[in-house]
């Protein structure tokens, strides 16, 4: 791996970080906040692609669980993923290896709808999921309680998409500038 992959694996996870910090909103009617961190998974899978994407994602977690506070609200420990989050934690890993799988299609086309569906699917509609999986489990909601308490993440995180579409247009474009 070079010097310049261990920096932007580095770089992203900072971001992660950083997105942390903000704090969450909680919606009371489940033990899991809007977050904004989701947002920076989403960008680790685009412009790192499923490897690099997935690797930072994996030391990230794996931060996490050695304690690091690094999640929003400035919880960490092995704690997170024996509780409600656990589900949406393991999607975070999944989700950047697939978005990541989607980069060179995200680069070749100029159509929204497409960029829009690879990072929109694995970030969004597979975190859902699995966090809504996790949910039901650790916390005896079911599963379809589970999913229908999700769908008040879906307006926040469409214009999280949006978010990583532009900035990830931008950063790749100045990447495959540099890597000339």
């Amino acid at each position: 791996m070079k010097t310049k992959d261990i920096s932007m694996i580095a770089m992203m996870i900072a971001i992660i970080i950083v997105l942390g910090m903000i704090p969450p909103i909680p919606l009371g009617f489940i033990p899991v906040p809007i977050v904004l961190q989701n947002l920076g998974v989403m960008l680790a899978g685009i412009v790192l692609g499923a490897k690099k994407g997935g690797l930072a994602i994996a030391l990230f977690l794996t931060l996490v669980a050695m304690g690091m506070p690094f999640l929003t609200g400035g919880s960490g420990g092995f704690s997170v993923f024996l509780g409600p989050t656990v589900g949406y934690l393991i999607g975070w890993f999944v989700s950047a290896i697939l978005i990541g799988l989607g980069r060179s299609k995200f680069m070749e086309t100029k159509n929204w709808g497409i960029k829009f569906l690879i990072v929109a699917i694995p970030g969004v509609l597979l975190v859902d999921l699995l966090g809504s999986i996790g949910l039901s489990i650790v916390t005896g909601m079911s599963l379809s309680a589970s999913i229908v308490s999700n769908l008040v993440f879906i307006p926040g995180d469409t214009l999280k998409v949006i978010l990583v579409i532009i900035i990830a247009e931008r950063l790749l474009k100045i990447m495959n500038r540099t890597e000339r």
